[in-house]
C-alpha cells in the first residue's frame, strides 16, 4: 500500500467505509495536511522533530490505523498547556479510549465526528510535538 486509499480500500467491512470517511474528516478539515503512509499507515502532515536530548527524525502530525478491536488516531501535537493534545479532549469523547497522543473507538459512531475535527485544526495550529 503506497497510499492512503489504497491502505483503505484494502480493508474489509465495515472497516473500509469507517476508515474511508475518517480520511476524508482529515482531509476536509485540514486540507493543508499532505496525506502520506507512514509506518504502514496513512497520515497526515509530516514534519521533522528534535528533542531537546538530542533525538530527532520524522513522523507525521496525525495518522489512524485499523486495529482488530477498534480504531485508532494518532495526534502527535501538544496542547498550549503543554500536555498532549488527545488528552485535552478526553472529556468531550466519552467513548473513546484516550492515550497521550491516541485516540481508539469501536467505531467511528461512538465519537463527535466535530470534535474531532476540533483536535484536527488544533493539531495543525499547534504543529508537531518537537518539531524543528
Amino acid at each position: 500500500m503506497s497510499t492512503p486509499e489504497e491502505y483503505v480500500a484494502g480493508l474489509d467491512q465495515p472497516r473500509r467505509t469507517e476508515l474511508g470517511e475518517l480520511h476524508d474528516l482529515i482531509r476536509r478539515t485540514v486540507p493543508a495536511l499532505e496525506p502520506t503512509m507512514e509506518f504502514g499507515m496513512p497520515g497526515y502532515g509530516r514534519f521533522h522533530y528534535r528533542y531537546a536530548s538530542g533525538r530527532e527524525g520524522d513522523t507525521v502530525l496525525i495518522s489512524m490505523a485499523s486495529r482488530k478491536n477498534y480504531i485508532s488516531v494518532y495526534v502527535t501535537a501538544l496542547a498550549p498547556d503543554g500536555g498532549y493534545l488527545p488528552e485535552s479532549y478526553q472529556d468531550r469523547l466519552p467513548k473513546a479510549d484516550i492515550g497521550k497522543s491516541c485516540i481508539r473507538f469501536k467505531r467511528l459512531s461512538d465519537v463527535d465526528q466535530a470534535v474531532l475535527a476540533e483536535i484536527f485544526l488544533a493539531a495543525a495550529e499547534q504543529g508537531g510535538a518537537g518539531a524543528a
